[in-house]
């Protein structure tokens, strides 16, 4: 009698393990024509899949190798800010008033990193509703019609705003925006362009973020192309104090094309905005195109008259992995090490990230990262690495709201990354028969266009169905 119950209770632990060799050994055969394809002759790969119930390894490829990972580095941020921040963390803007000489009036600003600070993504951070918040306050409290002076307290900051390892190319583009103490709509601007008839003819600057009024002063380098072809317009930041200059094509016959570059001094970018829409909405006021602020510590004779609270840690993240925003992954890597340290910079933020996960159990080195979003190429992580962090939030409280920020690639909840010759997908799927995965799929330095790339690493997935 007792054979037979052994043998029932074997025969039931065999049926349990056969669907994860099965799967494994799918992934493996697809995975080897994969490895086989051309394209991919001269790569770099790694792909890591475990059962997320067990933890148990279902497929291994390289999962300590350390690799680029673009933007699926976002997963790593992530988890970190919500738990060391917590889900419900809110940043803070403050602003005061102070009369110093009875005529000149100093309107102090006490950031604190916010990437949704003027953000139209967010009603309650809008422009519009900043600034009306921010004038109705200044009403109350003293505020009259007179000189205006700005002062900005960015003494916790580094003066950094871009982290070690960004690439000249992206640091014009609204993807490459620095995250400083003052951030403002996102530190990006919206131009327009029309273009030409002619393939090589020249193109028009007519707007800027929807005016005639150009802030900032562009050279532009940027032709007509094809119909069809696209953006391929890039702007690239000046060398000391020249213009901003715009390169590349866009396609012929556009009245408004519309390209978006970022803003790297959110401080003057608001305060341009800001004094602006007071001295219109007060016409007595004299305001200066070009007015005058400081950075200092904020004044004892500050009367703090308003608090700007963002959304919560959970709202932010939603957005920094539906859309992929750099900037939000570099403020939130800065906010850890303000927030723990007292003093906010990529570095400290970075290196208090990886404290926290070899705490955990995971070896530091397989954590090499130079800023928080992954758009540094300097970048290296391994498979194993962002596996094991996906498993680790799973079990978290706030876990549903990380999974729900996840996009869907593919029938799959998955953070995708793209930079220059790198593709990488990680996240989790649930099987059709109730088996759940994670895993983390990188691809270094393949060859032609990123599309093929796509579809095949698709087909390597699709396994786990």
């Amino acid at each position: 009698m007792m054979k037979k119950v052994f043998l029932f209770f074997a025969l039931l632990s065999i049926q349990y393990l056969l669907p994860a060799q099965t799967v494994g050994e799918r992934i493996r055969k697809s995975f080897n024509r994969f490895m086989a394809d051309s394209q991919l002759k001269h790569a770099a790969i790694s792909l890591y899949v475990i059962d997320a119930k067990t933890g148990q390894t279902v497929f291994d490829m390289n999962s300590q190798l350390g690799l680029v990972p673009a933007s699926t580095q976002k997963i790593i941020t992530s988890v970190t800010a919500f738990e060391l921040l917590g889900k419900n963390y809110r940043y803070k803007t403050r602003f005061g008033l102070i009369t110093e000489d009875g005529v000149t009036q100093t309107i102090c600003i006490q950031p604190s990193g916010d990437p949704t600070f003027g953000s139209s993504r967010f009603a309650s951070s809008s422009p519009s509703a900043v600034f009306e918040q921010v004038y109705a306050a200044l009403a109350k409290n003293g505020y009259k019609p007179g000189l205006i002076s700005f002062s900005i307290d960015s003494t916790r900051f580094t003066t950094n705003s871009i982290p070690d390892g960004w690439i000249w190319q992206d640091l014009g583009n609204y993807y490459g925006a620095g995250a400083g103490p003052l951030i403002w709509r996102e530190n990006q601007f919206d131009i327009a362009l029309k273009s030409g008839n002619v393939i090589g003819e020249k193109t028009e600057l007519v707007l800027f973020n929807g005016a005639k009024d150009f802030l900032i002063p562009f050279i532009n380098e940027v032709t007509t192309a094809a119909r069809g072809t696209g953006d391929n317009a890039y702007i690239y930041l000046p060398i000391s104090k020249g213009d901003y200059t715009i390169r590349g094509t866009i396609p012929a016959g556009e009245s408004g094309f519309s390209i978006s570059g970022a803003f790297n001094n959110g401080a003057e970018y608001i305060v341009e905005d800001l004094g602006a829409r007071l001295a219109k909405m007060r016409e007595k006021d004299k305001f200066s195109t070009s007015p005058v602020f400081i950075y200092r510590k904020t004044p004892d004779t500050a009367r703090m008259v308003y608090t700007h609270y963002s959304p919560t840690l959970d709202s932010v993240i939603y957005w920094f992995n539906r859309k992929s925003i750099n900037l939000y992954g570099e403020a939130l890597i800065k906010t850890i090490a303000i927030e723990k340290q007292g003093f906010a910079s990529t570095d400290s933020g970075v290196a208090l990230l990886r404290r926290f996960w070899k705490e955990k159990g995971l070896d530091p080195e397989e954590l090499n990262m130079y800023d928080g979003s992954g758009l540094s190429p300097l970048n290296r992580v391994t498979t194993h690495a962002q596996v094991e962090i996906l498993k680790y939030a799973k079990g978290r409280s706030w876990f549903p709201a990380f999974y729900d920020a996840l996009p869907e690639y593919n029938g799959m909840k998955m953070k995708s990354g793209t930079i220059s010759d790198v593709k990488g997908y990680c996240g989790y799927h649930k099987a059709k028969d109730g088996r759940e995965y994670i895993f983390s799929f990188l691809i270094n330095n393949y060859t032609g266009k990123t599309a093929p790339v796509v579809s095949k690493m698709f087909s390597v997935l699709d396994e786990l169905k």
